[in-house]
């Protein structure tokens, strides 16, 4: 992230000449000026200002460049939702988002974390501060940020998507203020509205620029069946074509149509359209039906794909989530 510069000036000249009376004096200004200014001609200041016009300016980078580890443990990261029965909230006090780095750490020797929005008790800064100083505390880093935008990109009302658009720039600003080289955004349905490529391009493209000028990315997640089918993400990707707007592919979530070739060509077209992150399960529940999908072959397909970025663990199979995430941890190592 670049800074603006802070220039520190003297806003009053020193009193050199202690309580003394100062005296008026005729100043020569011009002979002044010659004596202390090197001479410049007519020509050499106009070459000069055309060089400083043709400088390069500081510009937002064309794409992403996010160094990532190679070593396999340093890929991983664990996400705050699968915790959530475990998380402070009103009326239920619990693991506070400050501490949860702190936690995978200390449980899974996690040193990456992607704290869920509806987990932040607050957004104003002094609450982002702590956040980010917690996490650098414990030498752990936030390497996604999913959010809800709180109406849809597709909606066939133009003032509901500019609130899309707006939840997205909000949340493009909180990742800046606690380190997040991304965020998630998650694409709810509209009332009476099929989801629509163009619509939802249209919509996420205007959140990509905006991402690409603060440098953080903008991810979609095959999360939702309907409205975020793998498939129509992998069109309003391609329709954007920005660098800054990629796919999150969750190793599970597309299972849930009952269909296992459905699922890992969903896989393939999410990890070539992936940048930074994608969601590790082993399995999914729904009515208390189970959903398997193979981590192995999964990670294949990521392998294939060139995808280099992070692995986080967002467990949502049968059991609690300290030994599910600790099992989802073991079985990534090995087929990393």
């Amino acid at each position: 992230m670049l800074l603006n510069p802070v220039f520190v000036g003297q806003t009053e000249p020193p009193d050199v000449f202690g309580s003394a009376a100062l005296v008026p004096l005729r100043v020569d200004r011009r002979a002044i000026l010659e004596a202390v200014m090197p001479s410049i001609t007519r020509r050499t200041f106009i070459e000069t200002c055309a060089a400083l016009a043709a400088a390069p300016q500081a510009r937002p980078a064309a794409t992403p460049d996010i160094h990532f580890p190679a070593a396999p443990r340093d890929r991983l990261a664990v996400a705050s939702y699968p915790f959530r029965s475990f998380m402070d909230r009103p009326g239920h006090p619990g693991l506070k988002l400050t501490d949860f780095a702190s936690m995978v750490v200390d449980k899974f020797g996690i040193y990456n974390i992607e704290p869920l929005n509806s987990h932040f008790p607050s957004t104003e800064p002094a609450y982002l501060d702590e956040l980010r100083r917690a996490v650098e505390q414990a030498h752990s880093h936030i390497v996604n940020l999913p959010t809800n935008v709180g109406a849809s990109v597709y909606d066939p009302d133009p003032a509901r998507r500019a609130k899309a658009v707006a939840g997205g720039r909000k949340w493009v600003d909180i990742a800046v203020a606690v380190g997040s080289p991304s965020i998630r955004t998650h694409i709810q349905g509209a009332r009476g509205a099929s989801p629509d490529a163009g619509r939802a391009a249209e919509s996420l493209k205007q959140v990509a620029e905006y991402g690409a000028a603060k440098n953080v990315m903008i991810n979609l997640e095959n999360d939702d069946l309907d409205t975020e089918d793998a498939f129509f993400l992998a069109k309003v990707v391609d329709a954007v074509n920005s660098p800054w707007l990629r796919g999150l592919p969750d190793f599970g979530n597309s299972m849930m149509k009952g269909d296992e070739d459905f699922n890992y060509k969903a896989m393939e077209a999410m990890f070539r359209r992936a940048y930074n992150i994608s969601h590790v399960k082993d399995s999914e529940v729904d009515n208390g039906k189970v959903f398997r999908v193979s981590m192995a072959r999964t990670f294949a397909i990521a392998k294939a794909a060139g995808y280099r970025g992070y692995f986080s663990m967002e467990f949502e199979g049968q059991g609690e989530p300290y030994e599910g995430t600790r099992k989802l941890l073991d079985e990534s190592l090995k087929d990393l």
